[in-house]
């Protein structure tokens, strides 16, 4: 994070968010926060007061900002106000707003297919990227950040280091996957990062990853609403359609809470086609009846 020209406030600000380990998108996210709210008030945010926390809300509703974006600048305002200005009863005059809830969109196994094999070249690169964040389940950040040495393929397992929450874990390696990877190896020889980017001391960035999924969709003719994380998404969804444990699978996601995999059991179709409705006991119950009263 960039520090030169800072305020004695904002330093402040930037050492209580290090000091608490807050990491760096979460830093830049609240900084904006804060920036924001004090181009509103027009002086120094410590000064505020709670009508003036109470007018900006209002302004960000009245200007259509989406629940995400709110909810990210009052969580930036809160730290602010409670670690750095130790004003923490600021606090209760800020409040979240309820963000509409709705199904994640999930790609067919044949759509997959599709995208995988339109990934863009030269080369199996973005092919070979897109394959891990499907086939294991990765983020476009865990992705980027890959190494050569992550891909354990002794004990068939994908090290992702410092996932979200900066939390390692350990993601299957299937022996399809393992194959590609090894001729994109053969073909690209990486060295360090696994993917590099255009300088090779560098990794392939996440916008040049979403880029390629993009491609790749137009070019296989998907026409779902469909983002890179999507695949993401459908790995989930796909391993709970294979009666997967959702407890297994909230390991492999990374979630901290098992509610946050949960919201796959909306969008199994397969499982929820499956499973019998308890009208047609209902039915067979009724058949029984007329039975009954023919007799």
């Amino acid at each position: 994070m960039k520090e030169e020209r800072t305020t004695p406030l904002r330093q402040r600000m930037i050492e209580d968010m290090r000091i608490r380990g807050l990491g760096e998108k979460a830093q830049l996210a609240h900084i904006r926060a804060v920036r924001d709210f004090a181009g509103f008030l027009g002086r120094s945010p410590d000064t505020a007061t709670p009508e003036e926390l109470r007018a900006y809300q209002l302004h960000m509703a009245k200007n259509g900002v989406s629940a995400s974006t709110f909810n990210v600048r009052i969580s930036g305002l809160r730290f602010f106000f409670s670690m750095t200005c130790g004003r923490e009863d600021m606090k209760r005059y800020m409040q979240y707003r309820t963000k509409p809830w709705k199904l994640p969109v999930v790609l067919s196994v044949e759509e997959v297919s599709d995208i995988l094999m339109a990934a863009p070249g030269p080369g199996l690169k973005y092919r070979a990227a897109l394959s891990i964040s499907y086939g294991g389940g990765l983020r476009a950040s865990e992705v980027c950040s890959l190494k050569v040495i992550d891909i354990d393929s002794d004990r068939m397992l994908i090290h992702v280091e410092q996932g979200k929450g900066r939390k390692d874990r350990k993601v299957m390696l299937s022996p399809g996957l393992l194959d590609l990877l090894r001729d994109y190896w053969r073909e690209a020889r990486p060295e360090g990062w696994l993917f590099p980017g255009q300088a090779k001391i560098t990794p392939m960035s996440p916008r040049q990853l979403n880029r390629a999924f993009t491609s790749a969709k137009t070019m296989a003719g998907i026409r779902k609403h469909a983002t890179l994380h999507t695949l993401r998404h459908s790995f989930a969804t796909h391993l709970l359609e294979a009666n997967t444990d959702v407890r297994v699978i909230q390991v492999l996601l990374g979630h901290a809470k098992l509610t946050t995999t949960a919201q796959y059991t909306h969008v199994a179709t397969k499982t929820i086609r499956d499973t019998v409705s308890p009208y047609e006991l209902l039915a067979k119950l009724q058949d029984q009846s007329a039975k009954r009263r023919l007799e």
